[in-house]
């Protein structure tokens, strides 16, 4: 990748990320009050809808341009195959390891912001150093496993669909397409990969805001899953999806969108 399309990727993904983050951040709260263990209205309810946006504030710009930076780096490197039937799997190992180094930045932000989202009588600053305090550098980081594993298959879903749909309409119309179609698709494909992965994040929430030394704490998905089901049944294990679906269709809107112009605005 040139340097130019390496700083084009680094600001566009970092502008976008901001843009979706700080926008949709209520849905984001009401999201994770739904799926804490203590369910939606001991968990804050309707109430300091933007507790934890610091935090979300903090990690946004970074985290976004560490993915597109890898995601564009390794499509890249993996380069543009003739064959159909290689590029979503291009578009699927790009998006991978995208995730992967953006979560080292984004986990430990989501983890402050989420218990502050639980606990909105706190601050993101006392939630940051409780957590320090009891846990350690390491209780930043409580997570990062299921939080990988619930963005490489979202973004299994979501990055090959958003070609497939980007390439199929730019085909059908002749010519590249303009940035709001691009967002248009980014919406849709968004939505699918979100419902998809809901159990995911439901188990990633529930890990990230249990107490230190409870088995919840010791990320095992499968097992909170398992408790999930037992006390909520299926209606617990698909908690949030219709706040996630809306924040995530309308972050990849935004997202996508935001990203493919300020890109092509610099290029």
């Amino acid at each position: 990748m040139e340097r130019r399309e390496f700083t084009a990727s680094l600001v566009a993904g970092g502008c976008a990320g901001m843009c979706v983050d700080l926008t949709l951040f209520p849905l984001d709260t009401i999201k994770t009050r739904l799926q804490s263990q203590q369910g939606f209205y001991r968990a804050g309810g309707f109430r300091g809808i933007y507790a934890g946006v610091p935090s979300a504030a903090v990690g946004s710009f970074p985290s976004a341009a560490a993915f597109f930076v890898t995601y564009e780096s390794a499509k890249s490197l993996l380069g543009v195959s003739s064959s159909p039937y290689m590029a979503p799997v291009t578009h699927m190992v790009a998006a991978s390891l995208g995730e992967i180094v953006a979560c080292l930045i984004r986990v430990p932000t989501e983890v402050v912001k989420q218990r502050t989202q639980a606990c909105p009588s706190s601050s993101s600053y006392r939630e940051l150093v409780r957590t320090l305090g009891e846990e350690g550098f390491k209780g930043l980081y409580r997570g990062y496993r299921s939080t990988v594993l619930r963005e490489i298959p979202f973004s299994l879903v979501q990055f090959p669909l958003w070609e497939y749909l980007k390439s199929l309409w730019s085909l059908r119309q002749g010519h590249a397409l303009y940035s709001w179609q691009s967002a248009v698709c980014g919406a849709f494909a968004g939505g699918v990969a979100a419902f998809v992965t809901t159990p995911l994040d439901v188990a990633k929430t529930r890990i990230m805001l249990a107490k230190a030394g409870t088995r919840t704490a010791s990320e095992n998905i499968a097992l909170v899953l398992y408790d999930v089901w037992k006390s909520r049944g299926l209606t617990g294990i698909f908690a949030g999806s219709i706040p996630r679906m809306a924040f995530i269709s309308m972050g990849g809107f935004i997202f996508l969108g935001a990203y493919e112009k300020v890109r092509s605005t610099l290029l």
